[in-house]
């Protein structure tokens, strides 16, 4: 009779496992990316992780995965709000101290990614799709500016915000890198949204009548 998998093997059982790490590691950082330390963490063992994840690469991928769901959501909460993110709060995000290990994998597996992107598939489809897509319509919203130019500001944003964090990891001149970041932020600023003479006294007579 064939062998039966152990209920450990279960989805369920790996989703938990999962989210527990992905709640570690948001909340400690990268700072000891070891199998055996994250393992030790989430009370279990490294080779139980390789049990459920196949190997080390494709459990940090799936923690990856995890964490970039959670700033999807977030991206997804503030553009409910109406407002896109301003530049220098993101990269203060971005650039912490705490957030570079995870960055630094985030740019590891941007690499594997390029070179076997059958493997990585979800992750190459979500890299920028995902920004585009909240931060363009919110931007475009937030600046009555059309879906193809909301997109365009959405696209060099990202690309200047992972250009100096890639930049920041290389050099360590984080001095540089937050000045290039504040001159450029100061220069893509968007003018606000706002509402036309013509509009207030429309709305006036509407409201009159």
């Amino acid at each position: 009779m064939p062998k039966q998998k152990s209920a450990a093997s279960s989805p369920d059982a790996r989703e938990a496992l999962l989210e527990r790490a992905v709640s570690h590691v948001s909340k400690h950082g990268l700072a000891d990316a070891s199998l055996r330390s994250i393992a030790t963490a989430l009370g279990t063992s490294h080779r139980m992780l390789i049990y459920h994840f196949g190997s080390a690469e494709d459990f940090w991928t799936a923690v990856l995965g995890g964490l970039r769901m959670r700033e999807r959501d977030a991206l997804r909460e503030s553009a409910a709000s109406g407002r896109a993110p301003k530049l220098e709060e993101t990269w203060a995000q971005l650039a912490a101290p705490s957030n570079l290990p995870r960055m630094q994998l985030f740019f590891e597996t941007y690499g594997r990614s390029l070179a076997e992107p059958a493997r990585f598939h979800g992750f190459l489809s979500e890299a920028v799709s995902v920004w585009l897509e909240t931060v363009g319509d919110t931007l475009s919203g937030q600046h009555r500016l059309t879906s193809e130019q909301a997109r365009m500001h959405a696209r060099l944003r990202l690309a200047v915000l992972r250009g100096l964090v890639l930049d920041l990891l290389t050099t360590g001149d984080r001095a540089g890198t937050t000045a290039a970041l504040h001159w450029f932020a100061k220069r893509a600023r968007l003018p606000s949204r706002k509402v036309s003479t013509r509009s207030r006294a429309s709305k006036r007579s509407n409201e009159k009548s």
